[in-house]
């Protein structure tokens, strides 16, 4: 790999920061915070997370300066990879946590009851036969929304409707079938 230099700015802030200069970390925190803090941002979703990466990444680089090269990129790049990975390390753990956590719960279900089985399924064919019995155009809109997973804007395209057609189509198919599924109770 041939080595990528730094550009003289960020080697004389480097040295600067090196030399125990605060007001070069002022610098760096003020050309690149933004930077740190929106990729932080974009990785954990999460503001205060986002904060405290950033903070730690200008913590790092102050406490340990010489731990950045300037022959192998810009100041830049790496404190962006820094932040990134203490970023991605955030989600990781809190993935691993909200597992741990919810782990056996999320696998364990109790055994349905018959009762309930049937009546879902007796709830199922009452809707299927209500959604058959509207008519073809909102039938057709409520089941590419609903079945189909395509938003109002796809249910359009798809039907060769305008947008707003195919939006009143499927908020109607679903007032009709409200109407009449209620009239069952279901």
């Amino acid at each position: 790999m041939v080595p990528v230099e730094a550009p003289y700015d960020d080697r004389l802030l480097h040295q600067r920061v090196v030399g125990g200069d605060e007001s070069a970390l002022g610098e760096v925190y003020d050309r690149l915070s933004s930077l740190i803090f929106g990729l932080s941002l974009r990785v954990t979703r999460d503001r205060v997370i986002a904060e405290d990466i950033t903070q730690e990444v200008f913590l790092v680089f102050w406490e340990r300066p010489l731990a950045y090269d300037p022959e192998r990129g810009t100041l830049r790049a790496w404190l962006a990879t820094i932040a990134h990975r203490r970023a991605v390390d955030h989600v990781r753990a809190e993935e691993r946590r909200r597992v741990s956590v919810l782990g056996p719960r999320l696998f364990e279900r109790e055994p349905a009851r018959l009762e309930d089985t049937v009546l879902a399924a007796d709830e199922a064919k009452r809707v299927r036969q209500a959604v058959t019995s509207l008519p073809d155009g909102l039938r057709e809109a409520v089941e590419l929304a609903y079945f189909g997973g395509r938003t109002y804007r796809q249910v359009g395209e798809e039907l060769g409707v305008p947008e707003g057609t195919a939006k009143s189509r499927i908020r109607l198919a679903l007032r009709r079938l409200a109407d009449a599924l209620a009239e069952e109770e279901v």
